[in-house]
Parts: structure tokens; C-alpha cells; sequence
């Protein structure tokens, strides 16, 4: 199995855990939220942030964003989604910050439009949503672009992740483990199935969690997973709808550094007597085997 690159960095067995902090749709319409959550994540020590990209008026049908839908940006559900996407300028401004706070970033593209709009900020790669798994035309799209991707499997059968990596290839993909539900009950975050997906495809899985609490993220890890995505804010009870599935500062920063401690903890599987244990040793062991 190969790592992928992801920028400067190597995704798979035997590397570091790719840690990504997904700001998602949290940020609200607001550049200064933004800047607020990347620096969070900076802090913490995330290797990068996740946006989502939409064209609504493709993504969304006439008639869903007519539906009443109350938010300050106005009385529907089209003014609630046109409201949480950034322009051009407003792309160019997260580009630089990023690029000063030394972050990457990229984003999921929900639409052949969004792909050809992020792709001005030459992203290092791409994520793919579970809801646009089964759109082939998107995921021949992304391979155009000829850069990483990582694959979330949320509601999503095997037969259906089947069909989507004969139609995109195994070369620089990452498959995301997901339970597609905000917040995710524990019971069904399913996490054995990540063994599983490695051994089927023989390619890096990650993790893509939803859930309160953090505990099980590291037991992803464990399991397997070669990076982890969780969605970041600064309070969970601000408006929005990933919030409560969200983890706030103090919380991202708990997660890198336990990850970080649990990368090490897990050593290189070769059984050893360190040089530590020797005057225990001496001093406890009983018999001379």
C-alpha cells in the first residue's frame, strides 16, 4: 500500500496521523469566524482545514430552496445556502491566511463548478462527500484535476464504494470511514469496519467522525486510520447545523495531542526489552529463562 501525498506531507501506514479540521459551513457567513477557527485549528495542531464548496442553484432544486427556512440571512432555505458561500475575494482571503499561518487547506466540491472554482487556489487535493459517492460524472471530474482525493463512505454500501473506486482508481485516494448522521450516535460509528476497508482495497482509510466526545476518534487510530477529520467550532451551541457535532478549541487541541501520544504509543510492533526495564529487571525477575 502507498502513502499519498497530501502537500508536504505523506497519508498512510507507518505515517504520521493527517489530522484535518473541518469548518464545514460553521464559520456562518463570517470571514472573521473563519479566521478564528483556522487559527484554532493552527494552535491545536491540525495539518489542515476543510470548507464545502457549492454552486447552489446546481446542487439544490427550485423547489428545496424556496422551503421556508428562518435564518438571518432571510426566510428561505435558498437564502440560508446562498449566505453561507464565500466569493471569489472571500476564497483569496482564507488562500492567504492559510498560506501565513502555514495550514493547508481544500474542501469538498459538491458540484463540477465548485471543483473548477477551488481549482484557482491550486489545492493539494480534494474531498469528495458521502452524499456525491454515487455521482460518477463528479467523480470523473475530480480525477481530471489529476490531484489527491479523499473518498467519504457515509451511507454508503460496499457495493456502491465498489462502483466508486472502479470508476476513480486506487492511485492517491483515501477512503474515510463515516457515519453520515450530526451528531452520530456512538452505536453506530461501526468502527471495525476500517480494518475491513483496508483489507478490501488495500488503500489509506481515515476516519471522518461526527460524534460527541473524542474517545472514539482515538480508537479509530488504533483500528487503522491513517487520518481523521472533525468538524471544528468555537462554542457548540452557536447557530448552525454542524455545530453540536462539532468540537470546540480546547477539544481539537486535547485530540491532536492525545493522537499524537497514541502515534508513538504504538511503537513498531517488535518486542523488545528496553533499557529502562533492565534494573526492574534485576531487581524483580524471578527464575533465569
Amino acid at each position: 500500500m502507498q502513502p499519498v501525498k497530501i502537500g508536504n506531507r505523506l497519508v498512510g501506514p507507518g505515517q504520521p496521523t493527517f489530522i484535518v479540521a473541518e469548518i464545514g459551513i460553521n464559520h456562518n457567513g463570517d470571514m472573521k469566524l473563519v479566521k478564528q477557527l483556522i487559527s484554532a485549528a493552527v494552535t491545536a495542531g491540525c495539518d489542515a482545514v476543510k470548507f464545502q464548496k457549492r454552486t447552489v442553484d446546481v446542487v439544490y432544486t427550485p423547489e428545496e430552496l424556496a422551503r421556508p427556512r428562518e435564518s438571518h440571512f432571510g426566510q428561505t432555505n435558498g437564502d440560508l445556502k446562498r449566505g453561507l458561500e464565500f466569493a471569489h475575494s472571500q476564497y483569496a482571503e482564507i488562500d492567504q491566511f492559510c498560506r501565513s499561518m502555514d495550514i493547508i487547506w481544500f474542501a469538498s466540491c459538491w458540484d463540477k463548478g465548485s471543483v473548477d472554482f477551488v481549482e484557482q487556489f491550486n489545492p493539494p487535493c480534494y474531498k469528495i462527500a458521502s452524499a456525491c459517492l454515487t455521482d460518477d460524472e463528479l467523480l470523473r471530474y475530480h480525477r481530471q484535476k489529476r490531484r489527491p482525493l479523499f473518498l467519504s463512505t457515509g451511507m454508503s454500501t460496499l457495493q456502491q464504494i465498489d462502483h466508486a473506486m472502479e470508476v476513480l482508481g486506487r492511485e492517491d485516494l483515501v477512503l474515510m470511514h463515516c457515519t453520515s448522521t450530526y451528531p452520530s450516535k456512538v452505536e453506530e460509528l461501526n468502527l471495525k469496519v476500517i480494518p475491513s476497508l483496508i483489507e478490501r482495497y488495500d488503500v489509506p482509510v481515515g476516519y471522518s467522525g461526527h460524534e460527541v466526545g473524542l474517545y472514539t476518534t482515538l480508537a479509530a487510530i488504533v483500528l487503522g486510520a491513517c487520518s481523521v477529520e472533525r468538524h471544528i467550532t468555537l462554542d457548540r451551541a452557536m447557530w448552525g447545523t454542524d455545530q453540536a457535532a462539532s468540537v470546540e478549541p480546547p477539544g481539537i487541541a486535547r485530540l491532536v495531542k492525545d493522537i499524537r501520544a497514541v502515534g508513538v504509543a504504538m511503537g513498531d510492533g517488535v518486542k523488545r526489552v528496553y533499557e529502562s526495564e533492565i534494573p526492574v529487571m534485576q531487581k524483580l525477575r524471578r527464575g533465569t529463562t
